[in-house]
């Protein structure tokens, strides 16, 4: 009888589980509701077009970048 009982009593428990699993899924998505989201394929897409960059400021910020990054090795060197 003891095995019934535990039996019955995963069986509730299971039960008791899914019903919360239903109310979090229900919850998150009035949450992205609220906010205008369908799901992760939106989420990165805003409609704007995609930023694109010259080949001088590109060549401008690996410039300062590699100015900084030697800045950064002699002050290593120094210490």
């Amino acid at each position: 009888m003891p095995n019934t009982l535990d039996n019955t009593t995963l069986h509730m428990a299971l039960v008791g589980y899914e019903a919360e699993r239903q109310k979090i899924t229900a919850a998150i998505a009035d949450i992205k509701a609220q906010l205008g989201k369908r799901g992760p394929a939106s989420a990165g897409q805003s409609g704007r077009p995609k930023r694109t960059m010259s080949a001088a400021a590109k060549k401008r910020i690996a410039a300062a970048q590699k100015k900084r990054w030697a800045e950064f090795r002699k002050k290593q060197k120094a210490a």
